[in-house]
């Protein structure tokens, strides 16, 4: 190719170039479901995630007040497994494991706390069934009733 032809190419490109008229239009016509797929995506990734934060914080407040309505503490732990089970269950929060943690006494006006721990899977939350796990922990306290009656000592629970 001679030098002459490579100049003529090269000012045929820029008048090609310059006459391209509404390319920007065409291109943001283009992008914009796109980008509006990729907010609604995200916006479905964070609220599933905030949904879940609220699911389990509901469950550890249910498993602490069902422990303080119990008379011993293994009784109380039990107690506060089986509701944060069934109070995620029926939330519809899918956990690989639950945990939970009981800590406190169960004298009138002392505090239990139950610390809830659960492994959601976030893959089926996607579309694109995006493989992973996330661990979320909540935990809450009640107050055990003040003039709740005492255990007669020697008696069982």
């Amino acid at each position: 190719m001679t030098r002459h032809t490579s100049w003529a190419a090269v000012a045929w490109l820029r008048r090609w170039w310059a006459a391209e008229h509404g390319s920007v239009t065409v291109e943001a016509v283009l992008l914009a479901p796109m980008l509006v797929m990729l907010l609604v995506f995200l916006a479905v990734v964070v609220h599933r995630g905030v949904d879940a934060r609220l699911r389990l914080d509901d469950a550890a407040h249910q498993a602490a007040r069902a422990a303080t309505l119990q008379r011993s503490t293994p009784a109380a732990a039990t107690a506060a497994r089986q509701t944060a089970s069934s109070a995620l269950a029926q939330a519809g929060l899918v956990c690989r494991d639950v945990a939970t943690t009981l800590s406190g006494t169960l004298t009138p006006a002392a505090v239990v706390t139950v610390r809830v721990r659960c492994t959601v899977d976030v893959g089926p939350a996607l579309l694109l069934g995006v493989p992973g796990a996330k661990t979320l922990e909540a935990a809450a306290s009640e107050v055990v009733d003040t003039y709740r009656s005492q255990q007669p000592a020697g008696a069982t629970p």
